[in-house]
């Protein structure tokens, strides 16, 4: 049966690659599929099989299929091939539901040659997984397993995956293992198992056990560095969360925006904001993270984080015109004034009052003490008279009034 071989291997590809077989007997002892002997169907049977398997070999399914469904089989083993071959052809044709009922039929009869019998054990079950009948598909793979007296860490990734579907994420442990100690070589889809078991089970400490074995084993998958630095957060590990990134960030592997973000987040927390500040300015520039609001006020973040107090101010600046915020402009405007800066400062505060704050005695009183360092006492006093009108300020700029006067009288100013 050709094109039916197909489906079960493309299946068998679907769900993942190595196979080991571990026999589950003794040697001194027979397996059930060596003490089934095969035999012929029936002769009244044995004519209709013959003429619908070539009429198959000749690429007429339908037909095959006909003339099985005319035959006239009269006893169990000869209905149980018969089932078999239809089980193939529905199978071939697509008719996946049909497909099912007839290979569920052969294998009860469980009557069929050992070759035969545990070939249609596999087969349904891997249409069983197929066409999502989850619960059904594990007792059909383990009856395959007891049958042939054979241990495969595909079929067990199988019924991983079906118990996954049934969220029975103890019984995904248990499975995985036993395929993982099968397996010849290391089996990626039964550890991703393991680590969605634990996700789910809210077990995150156990999760990154799990990466921690799969990072070294599969170092080319960008994706399970990144899971791992992730795991490591949601641990609370912030030290090997950001070492992990760091790496990845090093071989290539974050790819992604919200990636460099956690990337530089952890840099500027652990003490390297200058740095967090030349990756996301670098992949800002690129493209990779897009240029808005929201990630310029945060690098510029990093920026006044890391004393750079020049781009921090540009960049608050760049930031507050896109939406015209008044907030980012006194964010600007304080940096400003903080390295000196007081002309450009009062330029960026007035943008602030014209943009609108919650609070405008804050940007007042920023300009009245931008005026001040220029001993402009008069838009000094007059700032600070209206940030004493502004419950958030009126305390502190009540103060620098007498201040200011007393400042102004010294130096002949005129208030």
């Amino acid at each position: 049966m050709r094109k039916v071989n197909t489906i079960a291997a493309a299946l068998i590809l679907c769900l993942g690659g190595s196979v080991a077989i571990v026999p589950s007997v003794s040697a001194a002892e027979k397996c059930p599929i060596e003490k089934r002997k095969s035999k012929a169907v029936g002769q009244s049977a044995a004519k209709k099989v013959q003429k619908s398997f070539k009429a198959y070999t000749e690429g007429n399914v339908d037909e095959a299929i006909t003339i099985l469904l005319e035959a006239n089989a009269k006893s169990d083993f000869d209905k149980a091939y018969i089932a078999r071959m239809l089980g193939n052809f529905y199978a071939e044709k697509g008719q996946m539901q049909t497909a099912v009922k007839y290979l569920k039929t052969a294998v009860e009869a469980n009557v069929l040659g050992g070759v035969d019998h545990a070939g249609t054990q596999k087969l349904y079950a891997d249409l069983l997984i197929q066409e999502k009948k989850f619960k059904e598909s594990i007792p059909a793979y383990y009856s395959w397993m007891e049958f042939t007296c054979k241990e495969e860490a595909n079929v067990y990734r199988r019924i991983a995956i079906a118990y996954s579907e049934l969220k029975q994420w103890d019984k995904v442990l248990e499975v995985a293992d036993k395929g993982l100690a099968i397996s010849e070589k290391p089996d990626k889809g039964l550890y991703q198992m393991k680590l969605t078991a634990y996700f789910n089970k809210k077990d995150y400490k156990q999760a990154v056990k799990v990466l921690e074995t799969m990072v070294p084993l599969f170092q080319e998958d960008k994706r399970l560095w990144v899971q791992l630095a992730q795991f490591y957060l949601m641990t609370e590990d912030f030290d090997k969360s950001l070492a992990t990134y760091d790496l990845a960030y090093k071989n290539g592997f974050l790819e992604s925006a919200s990636n460099i973000q956690r990337l530089t987040q952890l840099l500027a927390q652990k003490g390297s904001p200058y740095r967090a500040a030349q990756i996301y300015a670098k992949h800002i520039k690129s493209g990779l993270v897009k240029e808005d609001e929201k990630t310029l006020k945060m690098l510029a973040g990093f920026y006044h984080n890391a004393k750079e107090l020049k781009q921090a101010a540009a960049t608050y600046g760049k930031a507050a015109a896109i939406d015209n915020n008044g907030k980012l402009y006194l964010r600007q405007g304080r940096i400003l004034s903080l390295d000196g800066k007081s002309k450009p400062a009062i330029a960026a505060l007035k943008k602030a009052l014209d943009a609108g704050v919650k609070s405008p005695g804050e940007v007042q009183f920023e300009l009245a003490l931008a005026y001040l360092n220029l001993k402009q006492y008069k838009s000094a006093y007059k700032y600070a008279k209206l940030a004493a009108k502004d419950k958030k300020t009126a305390r502190a700029a009540k103060s620098y009034v007498s201040y200011i006067k007393d400042k102004a009288r010294n130096h002949n100013v005129t208030l």
